[in-house]
């Protein structure tokens, strides 16, 4: 009987001893990681298409003789901003120029406010960094100049899709006119109401 308890008992802890180097080998063998997930989930009217958010735009090379006096512009160049998903829904917004209200019971309406600090000779330009004697103008696709921090004309986005294009152009300013690489930081900011 003392036989029989003592292989009982042998083969429990030999299970025992072959469990637990089972599990340890799991946590040698195998590769622990982390998936940090995130995201925003908001409720708006259309969704802003991923491409759209980061843009690089490329003025290419300047001739100087195209800016020879304050206020000469060099060719503009076009960026556009592409909304998605764009669903049925009223939508309303008052210009900052005119004080209109715009609105559609059926369509979204938005107004794009873009940031950035202004060149010292010339407000209405965005400052360029690594240069002097030129700015950036923002138009919108009508050609009215963008008012830099103030919210931009309404704009009615139809159902499903739609692009939206704005401008951006060299312009000559007093300050005297360096040759050389240049950048310049734009933000942007979309509004619905």
């Amino acid at each position: 009987m003392k036989l029989h308890k003592a292989k009982v008992l042998g083969c429990l802890l030999l299970a025992l001893m072959a469990r637990a180097h089972a599990a340890d080998e799991e946590d040698v063998e195998g590769m622990v990681g982390m998936l940090n997930i995130s995201g925003s989930m908001h409720e708006t009217p259309c969704s802003l298409e991923m491409s759209s958010l980061h843009q690089t735009i490329d003025l290419g090379a300047i001739s100087a003789g195209q800016l020879q006096r304050p206020g000469d512009q060099a060719t503009s160049v076009a960026f556009q901003l592409r909304f998605n998903d764009c669903r049925r829904t009223a939508g309303s917004i008052t210009s900052e120029r005119t004080g209109n209200l715009t609105w559609s019971a059926f369509q979204p309406v938005l107004s794009v406010a873009f940031m950035a600090p202004a060149d010292a000779d010339d407000p209405r330009l965005v400052k360029v960094q690594g240069i002097t004697g030129m700015g950036l103008r923002l138009t919108d696709a009508l050609g009215r100049d963008v008012q830099l921090g103030s919210r931009g004309e309404p704009l009615f986005l139809p159902l499903g899709g739609s692009t939206q294009t704005w401008n951006v152009q060299p312009t000559r300013t007093s300050a005297p006119l360096t040759s050389g690489a240049f950048r310049a930081v734009v933000d942007f900011r979309l509004n619905y109401e």
